[in-house]
């Protein structure tokens, strides 16, 4: 079996999907307050800086950067899981197990990749905050309320208006095109 092999650099900056188990679900969003909670006790446990990111039902893309001498994100992304995951069994849920016995909330594994210059950071954060409106769930961009692009606009990195409606962008943000 091949071993699956990441990149790790100390203070590297990688673009991160971490998905549920259950494609159908929407915990994600339905239980927002402890999503945040689970980013902060991860935060307060291990540094790391959040650049950007955003939350849909299913899943959540994020762009985090270590501290300079650390490349431990595989462990962040444990303690932010299972403190999601120890938090809804708190709040009552009933989650479901894999057969090792193993919470089934989320998917076992994430995809990373590790963001090269200015260029790549650019276009991650631009699919991120893009992203609700390309799954449908947002005309635009400033409609979605789990997104770091409320605090880019904050902050005057970009405008509220940023990527139009969705009737007026023709960008794909680098996904393929379906077949005709």
């Amino acid at each position: 079996m091949v071993r699956y092999r990441r990149n790790f650099v100390p203070g590297g900056t990688w673009f991160f999907t971490a998905t549920l188990a259950d494609r159908r679900s929407t915990a994600l969003v339905d239980h927002i307050d402890a999503l945040r909670s689970a980013f902060c006790a991860a935060r307060r446990a291990s540094h790391f800086a959040i650049d950007a990111i955003v939350v849909l039902p299913d899943h959540l893309h994020a762009i985090l950067t270590l501290p300079a001498n650390d490349k431990d994100f595989p462990g962040r992304w444990r303690r932010i899981k299972g403190n999601f995951s120890n938090a809804l069994i708190g709040a009552g849920l009933d989650l479901k197990r894999w057969p090792n016995g193993d919470l089934a909330l989320w998917q076992r594994r994430f995809w990373e990749h590790t963001i090269r210059d200015d260029g790549d950071f650019a276009r991650h954060v631009d699919y991120i905050h893009f992203n609700p409106v390309k799954h449908g769930l947002a005309r635009r961009v400033s409609d979605w309320p789990y997104s770091s692009f409320h605090r880019y606009v904050r902050e005057g990195r970009l405008p509220d208006d940023w990527a139009g409606d969705i009737g007026e962008s023709a960008t794909d943000f680098g996904e393929p095109s379906p077949p005709p």
